[in-house]
């Protein structure tokens, strides 16, 4: 299906407002991408400890463009990249885990940069292909490493060739994206800086190791162990929670939560530099106001809401990420707020505006600019699909497959015998009050859950956002099966 016809089935239209700026094409971009950064982790965004800690940051969200509802489709580093890279959903790009390989056939906005003459460079975290990591089409200039990487004094691998550095792996990857601009300013550029950072084990830079001592480290509302909470969430939800990936397992680690918290906040730290120096480099070279600058994370991070750790959940704070922009050519400096839904799937479309270059029917996101330049499009998402697959490594996590609204959100779990879960945002953002807790599958019953809400009303929006999320499934090469829809047939099965 074409991308354009994909979004306007999917789109309702939103308020016009004054137009976004002059686009000239071939605008420099610097893409700066953190792992697992949570969508309200910096002082602007609201975190109170944070609060004149990340000011490079804040000056983007306060001079710049802040995407408030800004969501990954997957909440995993590699089927997140992939799609920031291809702007397609997990389905129909593969890469279903962090060790499967990008196929080169799929177009990627770098690709096409390159194609259309710009310098292109990839600097940080690849992790897609297992143990590889070797250049990538699409980038003339190659700074990487295998898998996670290390935060100290890390083996890299520059242009092919591999040798081992000093340092921290946040400052590293920073003057080799501040070498990159001054060789290229005179060319349009377009560099990729892919941090390790946030990741756990969380290794700070030794003049931040200090920092958040004696603090008090907040604790969610979920995060206490609440017979009435378990009583309503699926039962992988309670046992996730003594896993590495819950607050009793704690990351494989004997070290408190409030270690690893005060840790997390610690390298964000180091990120807020690094974007700092970004801006000073191009500020040295004239470069800052025509430069579209994007920050964003990966995936959110889950820190003791329903008693988890990390992410890959379809929880709020699992899903959603920072979004900023910055060029004031483009958008000023007064600062702006856009609300509508942007996704990852939306940044390959957005670069390729900025350059100038038209996006290939592959891509089904949309470019983010005219929304940053104050402009609504006569169409916009309301919606948009949401899929984890299961881990051989990490098997306390299902697969999920969930429909985000613009005030619910639901989630199931195929191949699990367990209860789904739909929250309405609007009236219960913690997400606590589970409106499918009564659809629990008894032992002799057929498991189709829709059949077995009691409430009339609850039932006809589960059957309408079903019917929403199987239209998805279909118009983006998806199976349809994974919607849950029941249909007149099932009554004839056995």
């Amino acid at each position: 299906m074409h991308r354009r016809t994909f979004l306007q089935a999917a789109g309702g239209a939103l308020t016009a407002a004054p137009a976004v700026r002059a686009q000239p094409a071939r605008r420099n971009i610097v893409f700066i991408l953190a792992d697992d950064h949570r969508f309200d982790f910096t002082g602007a965004l609201g975190h109170p400890w944070l609060k004149g800690h990340t000011p490079h940051l804040d000056r983007m969200a306060l001079r710049g463009v802040h995407f408030r509802n800004a969501f990954v489709t997957s909440s995993l580093c590699s089927p997140s990249r992939a799609t920031i890279l291809t702007s397609q959903y997990l389905h129909q790009h593969k890469i279903s885990d962090n060790f499967s390989p990008l196929d080169p056939r799929i177009p990627t906005f770098a690709q096409l940069l390159r194609q259309n003459g710009y310098r292109t460079a990839f600097i940080g975290k690849w992790h897609m292909g297992g143990d590889s990591d070797a250049p990538q089409p699409g980038f003339g200039h190659w700074l990487s490493f295998r898998g996670q990487g290390e935060y100290a004094n890390p083996e890299v691998n520059r242009n092919g060739t591999r040798q081992r550095v000093q340092g921290n792996m946040t400052d590293i990857l920073t003057e080799e994206a501040l070498r990159f601009i001054r060789d290229n300013a005179s060319r349009p550029f377009c560099v990729y800086l892919s941090h390790k950072a946030v990741h756990s084990p969380f290794v700070p830079p030794q003049r931040h190791a200090r920092l958040f001592e004696g603090m008090s480290v907040p604790r969610p509302k979920t995060m206490l162990y609440k017979q009435e909470y378990y009583q309503q969430w699926p039962e992988w939800v309670r046992r996730r929670r003594a896993t590495r990936h819950g607050v009793d397992g704690m990351l494989d680690s004997d070290e408190p939560f409030d270690v690893h918290y005060r840790r997390y906040c610690q390298c964000l730290i180091g990120i807020d530099e690094s974007v700092g120096q970004v801006f000073s480099e191009l500020e040295s070279r004239g470069l800052v106001n025509d430069t579209l600058i994007v920050y964003m994370g990966d995936n959110g991070y889950l820190w003791g809401e329903h008693g988890l750790i990390d992410k890959r959940a379809m929880y709020e704070p699992s899903i959603r990420v920072p979004m900023l922009a910055h060029c004031p050519a483009l958008f000023g400096t007064s600062g702006r707020v856009v609300d509508p839904m942007a996704l990852n799937l939306d940044i390959a479309p957005t670069f390729l505006e900025a350059a100038g270059v038209k996006a290939p029917p592959s891509m089904m996101g949309q470019s983010l600019l005219p929304m940053a330049g104050g402009r609504m499009p006569e169409t916009w998402r309301r919606e948009f699909l949401y899929h984890y697959a299961w881990e051989q490594d990490f098997p306390y996590t299902p697969t999920i497959v969930g429909l985000r609204t613009q005030t619910h959100s639901l989630m199931h779990y195929p191949g699990v015998w367990d209860i789904p879960e739909l929250y309405d945002i609007s009236k219960d953002p913690e997400q606590v009050n589970n409106l499918l807790a009564e659809a629990r599958i008894g032992w002799r019953m057929r498991g189709r859950y829709v059949n077995h809400i009691r409430n009339e009303e609850t039932k006809k929006l589960v059957e309408g956002l079903q019917e929403r999320m199987e239209r998805l499934l279909k118009e983006t090469g998806g199976d349809p099966r994974l919607a849950g829809r029941a249909s007149e047939a099932d009554k004839y099965a056995l």
